[in-house]
C-alpha cells in the first residue's frame, strides 16, 4: 500500500514620502521615492531581446537654450509662503519646526528629529518652492524672503561643503532650486539682466557646478540627477563645457541605469518607476538646451515601461521590492503602462504575461483581465540574480503574491533611511518570503535561476544559492491558474546543525489561526481567506509558529510607507538539523471554501491531490525539486 496522508482545512502600496514628478515628456504624474539616498535572467520566455538602438539621427535638435525649472518634488506642498515668513520647515510626518529667527537667518545645523531624510531635504531648499513660485508671479516680499534664506545657506556653506553629508547629498536638488530662484528673479522683477543684488546666485551656481564636477555619484539615479543639475547650470549660464561634461555622463549612464531588457540597477520597483520619469526628463532637458539626446534613452525607457507593466500586481500597485513603499503604477498614456496602471480600464492590453529578467526578476500573472476582472487575476514576483546593491534588499528567492482582489503574500516594506534596527530588519532576509537560516548573517551572494518552464496554466521555477560557507539552499516554485495557488519547495543543507525557517509574511489586516499543519489567514469579515499548508515531504513537519508585532528580535511588521509601520503576521515553517525540506502551499479562496489534500507515493515522487473549493488538481513533487502540475 502506498503511503497515504490526509489533511483537511476549511479555508476560510507609495516609497519614501510618495511625491509626483511631472515632465513635458511624461504627461502623467508618476509616484517617485521621497529620498534618493544611498544605503546602494534567464531569457524572456515570451519576447525576444530588444536590440541596441541605431545611432543618433543626423539632424540636430533645435537650439532653444532653455532649462525648465523641474519643480520641488512635492516638498513645497507642506511649506506655504506664510510658513516661510516664520522660517518654518515641514517634511514628512514630523511637525513643522522653526529653523530660523524669522528674518531668514537659518540654523543649518538643526536636525530636531534625528532623521537623515529630514536633514537632507532641509538642505535641498526645495521647501522654498511656494515662495519662489509666488515671487515669479511678482510677489516681491515672497521673493525677498526665499532669496534671504537661500543666500543665508550660501553664506553659511562656503565651498566645499562635502564634509556635511546633508549639504553634500542635496547639492543636485539645491542647484535646481537656485536655478528656479534665478528664473523667478527675472520674471518676478520683470528684468532682462540679473540685478547686482542677486549676483551671488551666479557665483553660487558656479560653485555648485564645480562641486558636481568633482563629486559624481555614479551611474544611478543620484548621478543622473547630478548630471541634469550640472547641465542646467551650463544651460543657464551659457557654459558649453559644463553641458558637454553632463551630456557625456548621461550618454554613458543610461546604458548602466537601464539595461536592454528594461531593468534598472536600483533593485527597487519604486526607484525603477522614478527612473522612468527621470530619464524622460533627461531627454527633454538635453533637447531643450540644444543637445540631441540620441535614441538610446527613449529605447531603454520603452523597455522599462514594459518591465513596469509586468511588475504591476493585480491591484494596480508595483510589487513592493527593495526600497519601495506601496506605490501605484503610473498609467502613462501611449505606453503599456496605461493599461496596467488604469486596472485595464483604458489603453492597449499587454500581450506578455510572464517576464524573466537577467537582473534578477520574475514577474507573472494569470492574465490581464481577458476572462475575469483585472483585480481578480493573480500576480506574483520572484527575486534572484546579482547580490544586493543600491536600493536592494536581501530578498533573493523571495516571492510576493496578489489574488482575488487583495494582497496574499507581502514584503516587509521600506522603513526609510535611518540606520537603526528597523532598517536592518527590513533590508535583511527575515523581512521577506524566503527560507532563512538564523546563523547566516552575511549578505546574500548571487542567486541563480537554474530552471524555468512556462505553461498555459502553470509556471515552474528553480533557484539556488549559498547563504554562507557550507550553507546551501534551493527553492522550487510552481504557480497555478484555476485554481490559483502557489506551491513552494525549500531545501537546505549545511555542514553543521542549523535552524531553517520558511517565512510567509501576510497583510496587516489578517488574523491567523493554526490547526495542525494548516494556518488560515483572514481579515475579519473579509470574503477571501488564505490557507497555508505545511505538507510533509521527506521530513516530518513541526508545529507552525506565528509572529506578529514582535520587537526582540524584530519580526511581524509591514511598512506600507516609511511613516506607516503596522504589525503583520508572519507564518513560520521550521526545520532543524543539517538539512531541511519544507513544502508549502499558499491557497487564496472564498471565505467559505473548503481546501483538502491527500498525498501518495508514485515511485520516488510525492503526489499531492488537492481539492480547492470543489476543484481538483494534482501536483507531483520529485526528489530533485521538480514541481509539476499533473492535473
Amino acid at each position: 500500500m502506498p503511503a497515504h496522508h490526509r489533511r483537511t482545512a476549511g479555508t476560510t502600496l507609495r516609497l519614501s514620502f510618495a511625491v509626483l514628478l511631472s515632465t513635458v515628456v511624461v504627461v502623467t504624474s508618476v509616484v517617485i521615492p521621497r529620498d534618493h539616498s544611498t544605503p546602494e535572467a534567464a531569457p524572456n520566455p515570451t519576447t525576444t531581446r530588444t536590440p541596441e538602438p541605431p545611432a543618433a539621427p543626423v539632424t540636430p535638435a533645435p537650439k532653444r537654450n532653455v532649462y525648465t525649472c523641474p519643480g520641488y518634488s512635492g516638498i513645497d506642498r507642506t511649506n506655504p509662503v506664510a510658513s516661510l515668513y516664520r522660517d518654518t520647515f515641514a517634511w514628512g510626518p514630523s511637525a513643522p519646526f522653526q529653523v530660523g529667527n524669522g528674518k531668514g537667518d537659518v540654523d543649518w545645523d538643526l536636525n530636531p528629529y534625528k532623521n537623515p531624510s529630514w536633514y537632507m531635504w532641509f538642505h535641498s531648499l526645495r521647501w522654498l518652492g511656494k515662495g519662489i513660485a509666488a515671487g515669479a508671479q511678482g510677489d516681491e516680499r515672497a521673493l525677498a524672503r526665499v532669496s534671504a534664506i537661500a543666500h543665508d545657506w550660501v553664506r553659511d556653506h562656503p565651498y566645499s561643503w562635502k564634509k556635511n553629508i546633508g549639504a553634500h547629498e542635496s547639492t543636485m536638488h539645491r542647484t535646481n532650486v537656485l536655478i528656479c530662484l534665478r528664473q523667478a528673479v527675472f520674471s518676478g522683477l520683470k528684468v532682462v539682466k540679473l540685478p547686482l543684488s542677486y549676483i551671488w546666485l551666479d557665483k553660487a551656481l558656479q560653485e555648485h557646478a564645480w562641486f558636481l564636477q568633482k563629486n559624481y555619484s555614479g551611474d544611478w539615479n543620484h548621478g543622473t540627477d547630478e548630471s541634469l543639475a550640472l547641465f542646467g547650470i551650463g544651460c543657464t549660464l551659457g557654459r558649453a563645457d559644463l553641458k558637454t561634461i553632463a551630456a557625456d555622463r548621461l550618454t554613458k549612464a543610461i546604458k548602466t541605469s537601464i539595461d536592454t531588457q528594461g531593468s534598472t540597477n536600483e533593485q527597487s520597483t519604486a526607484y525603477a518607476q522614478f527612473n522612468y520619469s527621470l530619464w524622460g526628463r533627461a531627454a527633454d532637458v538635453l533637447h531643450r538646451c540644444g543637445v540631441d539626446p540620441g535614441t538610446t534613452i527613449n529605447a531603454r525607457r520603452r523597455e522599462l515601461a514594459k518591465w513596469l507593466a509586468l511588475a504591476t500586481d493585480s491591484l494596480g500597485n508595483l510589487h513592493q521590492i527593495g526600497d519601495s513603499e506601496v506605490v501605484k503604477t503610473g498609467p502613462v498614456e501611449n505606453t503599456v503602462l496605461e493599461y496596467a496602471g488604469s486596472l485595464g480600464r483604458r489603453g492597449i492590453r499587454p500581450t506578455q504575461r510572464v517576464g524573466i529578467f537577467h537582473a534578477g526578476y520574475i514577474f507573472g500573472r494569470t492574465g490581464w483581465g481577458e476572462t475575469r476582472q483585472f483585480t481578480q487575476e493573480s500576480a506574483y514576483s520572484i527575486r534572484f540574480g546579482p547580490a544586493r546593491k543600491l536600493h536592494g534588499h536581501e530578498d533573493h528567492t523571495a516571492v510576493t503574491y496578489t489574488s482575488r482582489g487583495r494582497d496574499i503574500l507581502i514584503d516587509g516594506g521600506h522603513p526609510g533611511y535611518k540606520r537603526d534596527d528597523w532598517r536592518t530588519w527590513a533590508k535583511g532576509p527575515f523581512a521577506h518570503n524566503q527560507m532563512t537560516v538564523r546563523s547566516a548573517k552575511s549578505a546574500h551572494p548571487e542567486t541563480e535561476l537554474t530552471r524555468s518552464s512556462i505553461g498555459a496554466t502553470s509556471e515552474f521555477y528553480e533557484l539556488s544559492d549559498s547563504l554562507g560557507r557550507g550553507i546551501d539552499r534551493e527553492r522550487s516554485v510552481l504557480v497555478l491558474k484555476d485554481p490559483d495557488l502557489m506551491v513552494v519547495l525549500d531545501r537546505g543543507t549545511s555542514d553543521s546543525d542549523e535552524e531553517y525557517q520558511t517565512l510567509w509574511h501576510l497583510p496587516s489586516d489578517q488574523k491567523v489561526r493554526v490547526a495542525g499543519d494548516t494556518a488560515i489567514a483572514q481579515a475579519p469579515g473579509d470574503r477571501v481567506k488564505t490557507t497555508l499548508l505545511q505538507v510533509p515531504f521527506r521530513q516530518d513537519t513541526t508545529p507552525i509558529q506565528v509572529a506578529t508585532g514582535e520587537t526582540d528580535p524584530i519580526q511581524g511588521w509591514h511598512y506600507e510607507t516609511i511613516d506607516t509601520r503596522k504589525p503583520s503576521p508572519v507564518v513560520k515553517f521550521t526545520r532543524s538539523g543539517r538539512s531541511a525540506s519544507i513544502l508549502s502551499l499558499i491557497i487564496p479562496t472564498r471565505a467559505n471554501a473548503v481546501v483538502s489534500y491527500t498525498t501518495t507515493q508514485q515511485g520516488d515522487r510525492t503526489i499531492v491531490n488537492l481539492i480547492v473549493d470543489k476543484v481538483r488538481t494534482t501536483i507531483a513533487v520529485s526528489p530533485d525539486g521538480t514541481l509539476q502540475r499533473v492535473k
